[in-house]
């Protein structure tokens, strides 16, 4: 029997696939890879690359955040872009969601995304032991 706990929040989209918002494993949580889609189900797939990036980066601190964590606890984000060209485009926006937090990060220039996307992020970060981590098991806030 695991101790693992799944994160779920009304705030970033439902999972598409066989897999979780995210998994909190101790004080460590594993956010799966977030698409520019709105919360609701909508695609951005012909929005511009900066509004792209900031719904992708939204949905990754909306689980963040329900699971108890700010930008602060993040320790490492992966971000997939198409197009190396657009890498000063995602940092703008990043840095603007982030604010002081800086997280290691690896930015990963790739020839295509799933549905025509843009952009993907996934993080991990390490939460302080507190209770509110503890109500991140089916939180549908």
């Amino acid at each position: 029997m695991s101790n693992f706990i799944t994160v779920n929040t009304s705030r970033a989209p439902s999972p598409a696939g066989h897999y979780v918002q995210a998994k909190l494993a101790g004080q460590h949580l594993y956010i799966s890879g977030q698409l520019p889609i709105r919360p609701a189900g909508e695609p951005l797939a012909d929005d511009s690359f900066e509004s792209q990036a900031g719904q992708a980066i939204d949905n990754m601190l909306a689980v963040l955040k329900a699971a108890g964590g700010t930008p602060a606890d993040l320790v490492r984000v992966t971000a997939y872009i198409v197009g190396v060209s657009n890498w000063p485009r995602f940092n703008q926006v990043y840095a603007g969601r982030l604010g002081d937090a800086r997280p290691a990060r690896t930015v990963v220039p790739v020839p295509e995304l799933h549905y025509g996307y843009l952009v993907e992020v996934d993080a991990i970060a390490v939460l302080e032991k507190n209770p509110s981590a503890q109500r991140a098991e089916n939180n549908s806030d």
